[in-house]
């Protein structure tokens, strides 16, 4: 008798361990997805690119949303632009879109155009926000409101527009000089990093990885640095085929 009592408190205490397990692993994973985030270039929407079918799905020319390829649907994002630190809050309405990998994501002309992003270098960083925040609830409860008042604008009426007044317009003419790399990943370890630059040496075509030690316990694997946005992308379509996990462009790295 005393040891039936005995059983089914061990098996009670047994389950007990089993579901805090599975919670604290789900916990786990969504804090780590809450941390995403990505540097690089964006495509900016426009309808002659999907009917080169760069782009495999319409977008609102006018809503604040994006389309993103990791990020799930419905999350929301904050976007920036670090020549001029404007940012916006957007939507990501679908993770199915197909394009280009070189992009980190699909903007519309309404955020390219509130960003004054240049449509020439469509640089941005982008940061998941997490779902707990309480802006999330405010903003997710406003957001049908703002798109009935989006869909009300004339599409002609967004544009990007990166001169605005003289003064602006002077401002563009000193363009910074083209330079960016593609960062691979991070390590603690320089051993580590040196094996991942033979890794790329092994396994493709390109010959200039470095490593920039950013601190004792920071090795930074990096391509580059590129002159040209065609032979970044090139690099970038080479790199990627070794599905490393969120490879990022750095500006100036």
């Amino acid at each position: 008798m005393n040891f039936n009592k005995f059983l089914t408190i061990f098996i009670f205490l047994l389950l007990i361990a089993c579901q805090q397990f599975d919670d604290d692993r789900k916990a786990i994973n969504y804090s780590t997805h809450q941390k995403y985030s990505n540097t690089g270039f964006t495509l900016i929407y426009n309808e002659q690119s999907r009917k080169d079918n760069k782009i495999s799905k319409k977008i609102d020319n006018r809503a604040l949303v994006i389309f993103h390829k990791k990020i799930k649907k419905n999350s929301f994002v904050k976007i920036t632009n670090p020549a001029n630190d404007k940012s916006v809050i957007a939507k990501v309405i679908s993770n199915k879109a197909q394009f280009s990998d070189f992009y980190n994501s699909v903007i519309t002309p309404r955020i390219a155009n509130e960003l004054s992003i240049d449509s020439s270098e469509p640089y941005i960083d982008l940061v998941l926000i997490s779902e707990n925040s309480t802006f999330i609830a405010k903003k997710a409860k406003i957001f049908d409101e703002e798109k009935n008042v989006a869909e009300k604008a004339p599409v002609d009426g967004i544009t990007i527009d990166n001169l605005g007044t003289e003064l602006n317009k002077k401002k563009t003419l000193k363009k910074h000089k083209f330079l960016y790399s593609i960062k691979i990943a991070d390590f603690y370890y320089m051993d580590s990093a040196e094996n991942m630059i033979l890794r790329i040496k092994k396994e493709t075509n390109l010959k200039n990885p470095l490593i920039k030690k950013l601190s004792n316990t920071k090795y930074r694997v990096l391509l580059g640095p590129f002159s040209d946005i065609k032979k970044l992308e090139k690099s970038f379509d080479e790199i990627k085929l070794l599905e490393f996990e969120n490879i990022e462009i750095l500006k100036d790295a």
